[in-house]
């Protein structure tokens, strides 16, 4: 009877929970509400003791598309790399310079945020966030996960165990673009399963994070797959500073930060050496097949990379402006341009090699208002392929190993209305295409363009 009674009264807990929870997180799910590609709330420490309690968020979106010729990027056109290059037929003419449109709501968005009693003298918490994006293009409209991770707070420690944003995307100073690529491929756009833990001091942080793979993934040999980093056995690794000041009288907030990242990766477990090619042969008028004959040999060579990343956000009462950049070695797990290549041939006989990255750089800025009701906004972004700096072979595992350069415009104009929203944005991507040299540069590079039209459509809860 007893188990009959606590089972009634089990939802009732809840909702007088959440109930409970609301007032305290309603500022949070307003800061949501105006840039949901940031948590739904502020997840610091709450000041008074939470009850359990589950706040459920989210928003229905509709993106409506046009685009002014082919483009690169994932789940049908919807998120936005760069144009596709020049593609000729035998008369000259460019197939990819194409139209095309779209109207996808695959970005629905569904999040809960979690809170309960305090557990090792630390204040605890929870979230977890997902979509209709799908893990990979055939999956198109499935439920994804994107945000799973649970924290603990100390006054001045906290402890992420979970899923949520790579170190080198700081939700706190990233773009606010309409577009579902946040700036992406010049920005680093990453979601990785990792333990982090941050100490402050006063207006000072400084994080560290070790990190895996799941959706976004490096390239190699066998394709994209998560086996190159987890073969390396030591995680990615990630040392975050950062510095924030607010001065609420005169609403103004400063916030600055950089860091270093460290990757390796095992891209094979083994070589494979042909001795002898398939050949046919023909006695006496009947034929007869020969397999290839080969020779595998064990291999642990490692490809191992550093990415640099810096950030200024300065908050004024009227507008907000924010910069960023990124240094990286192999940017490919990003979303970025770059990755690595085959630097050589080490040992011919056993079919052993050695790497080298194609390193690029990228840069971004924003400027947008703070208003409630209509908020413009401008990003303008900037990367480039630095090579290799040396002789390569090949193959590439990298992201635009042809582009040289490519940068974007994008101005766009929100509109507010309670829960409702409007966004048009203009979406101007260049990528200069070329010919890839010996020491993984582009040459004589030439410039292909798409402008996209965006309109999203936006309901929140």
């Amino acid at each position: 009877m007893k188990r009959f009674i606590l089972c009634g009264m089990l939802p009732l807990l809840l909702v007088i929970g959440a109930n409970a929870q609301n007032t305290e997180q309603k500022k949070g799910l307003q800061e949501f509400k105006k840039n949901p590609e940031q948590k739904p709330m502020d997840q610091k420490s709450p000041e008074k003791k939470p009850l359990f309690g589950i706040v459920f968020s989210g928003y229905v979106k509709t993106d409506i598309i046009y685009d002014t010729r082919q483009t690169c990027g994932l789940r049908d056109g919807h998120f936005l790399l760069y144009p596709e290059p020049v593609k000729p037929d035998a008369e000259g003419k460019d197939i990819n310079a194409k139209a095309t449109y779209n109207i996808l709501s695959i970005q629905t968005r569904f999040a809960a945020s979690v809170t309960g009693p305090d557990a090792l003298g630390a204040k605890t918490s929870a979230y977890i966030e997902a979509e209709f994006f799908g893990n990979i293009n055939p999956n198109i409209n499935s439920f994804r996960l994107r945000h799973a991770w649970i924290k603990l707070n100390w006054p001045h420690t906290e402890l992420l165990v979970g899923q949520w944003w790579h170190p080198m995307f700081v939700p706190e100073c990233s773009p606010g673009t309409v577009s579902f690529n946040t700036g992406a491929p010049f920005v680093v756009f990453s979601r990785n399963p990792q333990i982090k833990i941050t100490q402050r001091a006063g207006k000072f942080s400084l994080a560290l994070t070790v990190l895996s793979q799941v959706d976004f993934m490096s390239d190699g040999p066998e394709g994209a797959n998560t086996k190159y980093i987890r073969n390396s056995v030591i995680p990615e690794s990630d040392l975050q500073f950062q510095f924030l000041t607010v001065d609420k009288v005169k609403n103004i907030e400063f916030l600055c930060g950089f860091g270093i990242n460290w990757q390796m990766l095992t891209p094979r477990l083994s070589s494979l050496v042909t001795l002898s090619p398939a050949y046919d042969t023909v006695i006496n008028g009947k034929v007869f097949h020969h397999d290839v004959v080969t020779d595998t040999y064990k291999t642990d060579v490692k490809s191992t990379s550093m990415a640099y990343n810096a950030y200024v956000k300065l908050k004024l009462k009227k507008v907000t402006f924010k910069l960023g950049g990124e240094y990286g070695g192999n940017n490919n797990a990003y979303t970025m341009l770059g990755g690595y290549v085959v630097r050589s041939v080490t040992d011919p006989t056993r079919g052993l090699v050695d790497y080298a990255n194609i390193r690029t750089f990228a840069a971004w800025a924003e400027l947008h208002t703070n208003a409630v009701r209509w908020q413009p906004g401008l990003f303008a972004a900037y990367s480039k392929n630095l090579g290799a700096g040396e002789m390569v072979a090949g193959p590439y595992y990298v992201r635009g190993n042809n582009i040289d350069y490519a940068y974007r415009i994008s101005p766009r104009l929100v509109f507010n209305a309670n829960k409702f929203r409007l966004a048009g944005e203009l979406e101007y991507t260049v990528a200069a295409y070329g010919t890839t040299n010996e020491k993984g540069f582009v040459s004589s590079p030439s410039e292909v363009g798409n402008l996209r039209f965006l309109l999203g459509v936006y309901y929140f809860f």
